[in-house]
């Protein structure tokens, strides 16, 4: 594991980081052969759950939905998101992450935060629990989903935030909706891979979800470029699948004993 580490921060200044959102096998193994790291998020509470917001989201949901995604993940680094209040004080978040890391077999987690989990940080470090970082708008807390970084005190927040998360022994860290500028700004002032989600092309990698890109999920939202629309063949493949049931034209011998 600390090999997989060290190879994915080595990739900073070298090689941009591909990272893809998976919920299952099926989708895991597809990106496997793509990504640099695979994330379980805890967006799976609005994507595949309906959610509001991802405080839903239950430490045994991510457990499972992990331990499906595992199998299908051979060579990317595979993090794990610790859900809303599982890290609230550095007892509970050690045991949670402990938790995670055994049951899942994944290589790290994600906790959203700055200086308030710097001493959580801190300890899951050193107790050999590699951790990712994650600033800019942070979806367990956020009330209102506006992009980071407008104000200059905002902006020198975010910064010696991250100079935090790295100090602590961060690994990585994820920039979601941060303002341009200030994503370049970060990523040169850390020795840590940056994953942007609109955060600009200034980071050292991306991040999306998976269905997002895909239009599974019906969203519509800037940073999200849609590359295919898996919806539409999906609404297709049904559509002729119950034309035939219906006209009693499957199955046909072909698929019958």
């Amino acid at each position: 594991m600390k090999k997989k580490i060290s190879n994915f921060i080595n990739k900073k200044n070298k090689s941009k980081i591909v990272s893809l959102t998976a919920y299952s096998k099926n989708i895991a193994s597809i990106l496997d052969n793509f990504c640099d790291l695979i994330l379980v998020g805890d967006s799976l509470g609005s994507v595949l759950y309906n959610y509001k917001s991802t405080r839903e989201v239950t430490l045994n949901m991510m457990i499972e939905h992990s331990k499906s995604v595992r199998m299908g993940v051979k060579k990317s680094l595979m993090v794990v998101d610790m859900p809303y209040n599982t890290y609230r004080n550095s007892k509970e978040a050690l045991i949670n992450a402990k938790k995670i890391m055994t049951k899942t077999k994944c290589d790290a987690v994600k906790l959203e935060g700055g200086k308030k989990i710097f001493k959580i940080v801190k300890l899951l470090v050193k107790n050999k629990i590699p951790v990712m970082g994650h600033l800019g708008v942070l979806p367990q807390s956020a009330k209102k989903f506006k992009f980071k970084g407008k104000k200059i005190s905002e902006r020198k927040k975010i910064l010696n935030e991250a100079k935090l998360l790295e100090s602590a022994g961060a690994f990585s860290m994820v920039l979601e909706c941060v303002e341009s500028s200030l994503a370049k700004i970060i990523t040169k002032n850390v020795n840590i891979p940056t994953i942007g989600i609109g955060a600009s092309a200034n980071c050292d990698g991306q991040v999306l979800v998976t269905d997002d890109l895909l239009s599974l999920n019906p969203i519509n939202v800037r940073f999200v470029k849609k590359y295919s629309n898996i919806r539409k063949e999906i609404v297709k493949a049904v559509s002729n699948y119950s034309e035939e049931v219906r006209k009693k034209t499957f199955p046909s011998k072909k698929h019958s004993y």
